[in-house]
Parts: C-alpha cells; sequence; structure tokens
C-alpha cells in the first residue's frame, strides 16, 4: 500500500455493512497480494471471519496480525474492532432472506431478457461501488475550485473523452467557461495557457494514459488547480493532481469492456460534480439554465422543426 493510498482514504467514515464489498472491489488494485488475502476474506465469508480474532484471521489467509490491521485501516474502519461489528452487520443482512445476488457474467447464447438484467445488474453495482469509495472531502474541494474559475479545461479520450464532453456541456449550461479536450495535441496548448484559478480536470480510469497525464502535468505547472477521475488512486495521473476522485474498478469481461463499467462510474462522478458546482452558483446557474432551456425550447416544438 502506497502513502497516496493511505492519504486519500484518511479520515472517512467507516463505512456501513453493505458497503464493504464495494470498498473491497474498489481499493483491492492497490492494496499488497497479503492485504488483498484478508480483504477478499472478509468479502466473502464476513459471518465466518466476524467471529475469528485479529489472530484467527491472519492464520486463516496467511498474513499476519500488523496486515490486517492495515487492511482494515485502507478500508475506512478505526482497527480490527470495528471491521469485525461490521462484518457481524453485514452477515445479518445476507441471513435476512435477501434474494442472491445475480451474476453479470454475459455468455453469448444468453437471451436478451437476460442480457439486460444482466447490465443492469452490473450498472447498479459500478454506482454504488464508486459512491461507496468517493471521498466528499475531496468532491468537496473540486466543487470549490470549479465553482470559483476562471476557465476549465477538461481531459479524456476514448470513453472517457466522451465523459469529458458531456461535463463540460453541463457546466457551460450553467455559465461556466468549460473546453472538453480528445486530442492531446490542442490538450497541452491549451494546458499552457492555465494559470491559477483555472482548473484542469482528467479523466482516465487507467491512470496511465500518456495522452491525458501530459496535459494535467502542464495545467499541474502552470498553478492551475489540477482533478483527477480516475479507477486507480495510486496510478501516475495523481501524482499531478490536487483533488483525486476514484471510480468503481468494475471487472471486465468478453461482452462487457472496461469502457463501459467506467464511463458509468465516471459519468455518476461528473453529475456529483455538475450538482456541486450549480448548488453553489445557484444565483447564477439557475438563470443561466433557464435561457439555454429558452434558447433551445423551438428546435423541441413541431413548429420550430418546419422552419
Amino acid at each position: 500500500m502506497t502513502q497516496d493510498v493511505k492519504e486519500i482514504f484518511a479520515g472517512e467514515a467507516p463505512p456501513a455493512p453493505a458497503a464493504l464489498a464495494a470498498k473491497v472491489r474498489t481499493l483491492a488494485p492497490s492494496m499488497t497480494r497479503s492485504m488483498q488475502r484478508v480483504a477478499e476474506a472478509v468479502a466473502g465469508d464476513p459471518a465466518g471471519c466476524a467471529a475469528l480474532t485479529v489472530t484467527g484471521l491472519a492464520e486463516l489467509t496467511g498474513t499476519s496480525e500488523a496486515t490486517v490491521v492495515r487492511t482494515a485501516r485502507l478500508l475506512g474502519y478505526p482497527g480490527y474492532r470495528d471491521l469485525r461489528l461490521a462484518l457481524a452487520g453485514l452477515a445479518a443482512q445476507q441471513q435476512s432472506g435477501r434474494a442472491p445476488a445475480v451474476t453479470a457474467d454475459i455468455a453469448v447464447d444468453d437471451p436478451i431478457a437476460d442480457v439486460v438484467a444482466k447490465l443492469a445488474y452490473d450498472e447498479q453495482q459500478t454506482l454504488a461501488d464508486t459512491a461507496a469509495g468517493l471521498d466528499t472531502v475531496q468532491l468537496g474541494a473540486a466543487v470549490t475550485a470549479l465553482a470559483a474559475a476562471r476557465r476549465i479545461d477538461i481531459y479524456g479520450v476514448g470513453a472517457s473523452g466522451l465523459v469529458a464532453q458531456d461535463l463540460a456541456q453541463k457546466l457551460l449550461r450553467i455559465g461556466l467557461i468549460a473546453h472538453p479536450h480528445s486530442d492531446p495535441h490542442l490538450a497541452v496548448t491549451n494546458a499552457v495557457q492555465l494559470r491559477a484559478k483555472d482548473v484542469a480536470i482528467a479523466i482516465t480510469h487507467s491512470g496511465s494514459t500518456g495522452d491525458i497525464i501530459e496535459p494535467l502535468r502542464v495545467a499541474f505547472e502552470r498553478g492551475a488547480t489540477t482533478v483527477a477521475i480516475t479507477g486507480r488512486p495510486d496510478g501516475p495521473v495523481t501524482q499531478y493532481a490536487d483533488h483525486i476522485l476514484t471510480t468503481s474498478t468494475a471487472r471486465e469481461s468478453e461482452l462487457r469492456p472496461a469502457a463501459m463499467s467506467s464511463r458509468t462510474s465516471q459519468l455518476l462522478v461528473v453529475d456529483c460534480l455538475f450538482v456541486g458546482v450549480a448548488q453553489r452558483t445557484y444565483e447564477t446557474a439557475a438563470p443561466a439554465l433557464s435561457a439555454s432551456y429558452e434558447a433551445l425550447a423551438h428546435r423541441h416544438s413541431p413548429r420550430g422543426r418546419m422552419r
């Protein structure tokens, strides 16, 4: 576990029992292998692990007591005792007669109704995981910077580029100056012009996309406030980010590329940013939204379409 990951999740309230599995899925890629064994054990058998002492869980997972305690803290609990209480609560919920979770694996010969059900379940799980791992302190700081920004540049390529366009469009409709950039050359060219009171946002699920890291680095060095929306809080992009917003690291499958899951979680974070900014700037945001609706209203009426 890196020091950066410790700092990212420091100070958060312990997650509710139902959010424990989501927390494990979100943070597992940032854990050491021994910590992953502890995390997988508690998420897979909460009832059994709740009955174990810290020594017992260490023996079960082939790790040490120190590793168990570090894992509990990374998951958001002050100590192992607090984690055991959450495990007991989760076990009670699971034994209350809830229907078993639907698997999200999609087979080539699945009926379309099953595809719909599985995709809907997986989207819900992705959103829940992202919400569980999102640091609201970091989110609030990013909202504050955006609300006061002179200019906002947003970097994203591929599926993340679509999310960058979505955020820019939302911010423009409430009167902010926002520009999405999917061309890496233009992104760097624009980043050079940024300065203090400007904001640069990098959207990259992997956290290691060079075309996104480079303009964020330039913006960071120019003094702009920088934000990273990423599924890897320990990824290279975070070294140039003042604020880090972590998305779900959903599992990729043959018929569901990672880009689908990453886009879902990124859009949730983008919507949280937008609503937060709209709240902070309501006196100007509300008239701007009304003006944009009025400007486009004729395009949605039969008469307007005939012109």
